[in-house]
């Protein structure tokens, strides 16, 4: 039998060398890919809800949370949110090749930085199947090859997508052999995470816990979040009617994904009035307070903690606190954030730019819910996470953020000699893109 080590030096081998080949497969073949993948799901959608169905009992059984027996459920409209999702990617431009910058450094010596694939991902995730389509085809798309973990309670679901994944993008060409890849334990990824030379970028996605797990595990590059800690601040400009509005999008709509607020900032001049107005929304969609001193004078609410400023529940539970000043707004977000999303609710343009400017966050918003933070609502065909990282991508990172650069030096001829010494040739350094 082979060794655990063994099997996954060969899977990484395998995604290596379809990385290679996958460089030399033109858009028109990898958008066809991405069509025959969502023909398939249509076809094949009664086997996955069938497998998705034993993946929820089974999590029944050992009582997981309910935010994470939501995550896990991949029915009929969300194989239909992945199908459209997919019609969307390929409707976006190539995201290879693009030339970001030609320069002429001398007559007849052309330099241009060109994007290209990053070479083989691995992406572990936890409780979503949906999450494993849109990385298999955001990787196709943009040409790498990718190594999915998902969770043990959603095994059933995810076996048989990257079973029709790869089925779905072989049929439509051979060299995409090995492109998508699923491994199905810890120890196999504990193996994954030793091979920096083989594998190019892990992106987790999941708890805080899992995220720590793997920065501390691998000294492979890593992209993602440690924590959704997000905010809205609603300013004593606002309009209270549209704060009304966002703000219970922002907690109510799902509750169980990162990019939902965690904490209510009010400022006090509103609070009076808007306090109750909000908590009685929140109330009956069984939303459970949390409140500072100032926050419990107009509601009803829990002792809030100083911990508690900091955590991401993922659940109906939210953390109220009232604030003095837009000033200590900025202060509370920068210091217990996660600098995943934050959102000002106000009518004043300048408060609202400076709230944008010196809050801390991957992604900004001004009068909008929190829960647009995502890359298919910000156009992106979809997203392999969100990172809050500040190197190389950050924010919802789609195709954009799967690709890297690299420089192409055309010459006739020249050599460096001919620009060192007394009579050296001069450089032109003339920028024409």
């Amino acid at each position: 039998m082979e060794s655990v080590e063994n099997s996954v030096i060969t899977t990484a081998l395998r995604a290596r060398e379809a990385a290679f080949r996958m460089q030399g497969i033109p858009h028109k073949i990898r958008n066809e890919a991405l069509l025959a993948i969502a023909r398939a799901l249509e076809t094949a959608k009664d086997k996955i809800i069938a497998a998705n169905q034993l993946d929820l009992e089974g999590a029944q059984e050992s009582k997981l949370p309910p935010s994470m027996i939501k995550r896990l459920r991949y029915d009929d409209q969300k194989i239909e949110e992945s199908i459209n999702s997919l019609n969307s990617l390929v409707n976006l431009e190539d995201p290879v090749g693009k030339t970001l910058m030609m320069t002429e450094l001398d007559e007849g010596l052309l330099l241009e930085k060109v994007t290209c694939p990053i070479g083989v991902i691995c992406v572990i995730f936890e409780s979503r199947p949906d999450a494993l389509v849109q990385i298999s085809s955001l990787c196709i798309k943009s040409s790498n090859a990718v190594i999915l973990k998902g969770g043990l309670e959603a095994r059933h679901t995810n076996e048989i997508l990257a079973e029709v994944i790869d089925r779905a993008v072989l049929s439509v060409d051979e060299r995409f052999n090995g492109a998508v890849q699923l491994l199905s334990t810890r120890e196999e990824i504990k193996e994954l995470l030793k091979l920096d030379n083989l594998i190019d970028l892990v992106i987790p996605r999941g708890s805080n816990e899992l995220v720590r797990f793997i920065k501390e595990s691998t000294r492979i590059p890593v992209l993602g979040h440690a924590a959704g800690v997000c905010h809205t601040y609603v300013d004593d400009d606002a309009d209270l009617e549209m704060a009304l509005k966002v703000c219970y999008d922002a907690k109510v709509q799902y509750p169980a994904v990162c990019n939902a607020m965690e904490t209510l900032l009010v400022h006090e001049k509103i609070a009076p009035t808007f306090l109750p107005k909000i908590a009685s929304l929140y109330a009956k969609a069984g939303v459970r307070l949390k409140g500072d001193e100032r926050t419990r004078r107009f509601i009803e609410a829990e002792i809030a903690t100083e911990k508690d400023w900091s955590i991401e529940y993922n659940d109906l539970i939210l953390n109220i606190k009232t604030v003095s000043s837009l000033e200590e707004a900025i202060d509370h977000i920068n210091r217990y954030g996660s600098h995943h999303t934050d959102a000002i609710i106000t009518r004043s343009r300048e408060k609202a730019e400076r709230f944008m400017d010196l809050v801390d966050s991957s992604s900004v918003m001004w009068n909008c819910s929190t829960r647009f933070a995502d890359g298919y609502r910000y156009g992106l065909g979809a997203e392999v996470g969100i990172s809050t990282n500040k190197t190389h991508a950050r924010g919802p990172v789609g195709l954009e953020g799967l690709v890297i650069y690299k420089y192409r030096l055309i010459g006739s001829g020249q050599v460096v000699a001919d620009y060192v010494g007394k009579n050296a040739k001069k450089f032109i350094h003339r920028r024409l893109v």
